[in-house]
């Protein structure tokens, strides 16, 4: 029988996914901490703003994971009779085509800003009686914010990988990524009170750039899966290394003669297609049903197979499997 939506799984799974839950909202309350630290001194640097920018887009894919979260659980329906995991590609597809999109006018501002040759000005703040320049401010908070971020990363990133959640990946891969936006906004800041005002433009064209990069490739990725590409791994280089245990499961059988396994990403599941080629045609219920079986208790991402008995393997098989990158 295939599980429903929010059993299928494994314990080890499931307290993997609870952890990268705790990991999102610890997330979202630290980009909170950031956006209104930065909102605080941010002043008239663009290499500051764009950063400022950034840190609230980053709130995006962790926002995504977690409603996705919720719709994963529910269960089958007549209407969605794959169920809701696909919800964890539409998710990604959003936040990528949102960081896309505002990396794409930040981008724009930035160079309009190198072209009118606009020279930004950082004043001075008093504080408990001390007058200090506004941009050690800047750069003090940057260089503080940027370590929690490689932290949260990399944490993610090891929870990405069993739970097999290319959002959560992707959403890793920004956070081990941001210390290069606060870099950047530091030598903007750095630029403008040594006189290079041009360095602070730059600064945000670097950050910007930066932005469009997350959103192309989170683009790219959801798209693909959502047009049903081969399953690949959680980084989406390489075929997913689940296909050939499968099929190498199907080859046990001494009454298969060939055999081939179609596989396409619901969200960190699988809908599998088996396409068997047996030696006799009399095949029985019990012996589709063994298959099926031994192929679900093969790996929990083998959620929903389907077993097809055919006399000769469709074409798609012959051609070649490597994933276009």
């Amino acid at each position: 029988m295939i599980p429903e939506a929010g059993t299928h799984l494994p314990e080890e799974q499931q307290q993997m996914m609870r952890r990268a839950t705790r990991l999102e909202w610890i997330s979202i309350g630290y980009a909170a901490c950031t956006i209104t630290a930065v909102a605080l001194v941010v002043g008239n640097s663009q290499a500051m703003r764009t950063a400022w920018i950034d840190d609230m887009l980053s709130v995006l894919p962790q926002v995504a994971f977690l409603l996705s979260g919720i719709y994963v659980r529910r269960s089958r329906r007549p209407t969605h009779p794959y169920g809701y995991h696909r919800t964890m590609s539409a998710g990604h597809l959003v936040a990528g085509v949102a960081l896309l999109s505002v990396g794409a006018v930040l981008v724009y501002e930035s160079v309009s800003a190198l072209i009118k040759a606009e020279h930004p000005t950082i004043g001075t703040m008093n504080i408990a009686g001390h007058t200090i320049w506004q941009g050690w401010l800047m750069i003090a908070v940057m260089a503080v914010f940027a370590v929690p971020a490689v932290i949260l990363g990399r944490l993610k990133i090891k929870a990405a990988k069993p739970l097999h959640n290319k959002l959560l990946y992707a959403d890793a891969s920004m956070a081990k990524a941001d210390w290069q936006t606060n870099v950047a906004s530091i030598v903007g800041v750095g630029g403008i009170g040594f006189g290079l005002w041009w360095l602070d433009s730059v600064a945000a064209l670097v950050i910007s750039a930066g932005i469009i990069q997350d959103g192309w490739k989170n683009t790219r990725s959801a798209t693909v899966d959502l047009l049903d590409r081969r399953a690949t791994s959680y980084d989406g280089k390489d075929p997913h290394p689940l296909i050939p245990r499968l099929e190498g499961q199907l080859k046990s059988f001494g009454w298969i003669k060939d055999c081939g396994i179609r596989a396409r990403e619901l969200g960190q599941v699988m809908h599998l297609e088996a396409f068997i080629v047996p030696i006799s045609v009399d095949l029985s219920m019990a012996q589709i049903h063994e298959v099926k079986a031994a192929l679900e208790d093969t790996d929990w991402k083998a959620y929903d197979v389907v077993v097809t008995p055919v006399l000769e393997l469709p074409d798609f098989f012959s051609q070649p499997r490597e994933v276009v990158k």
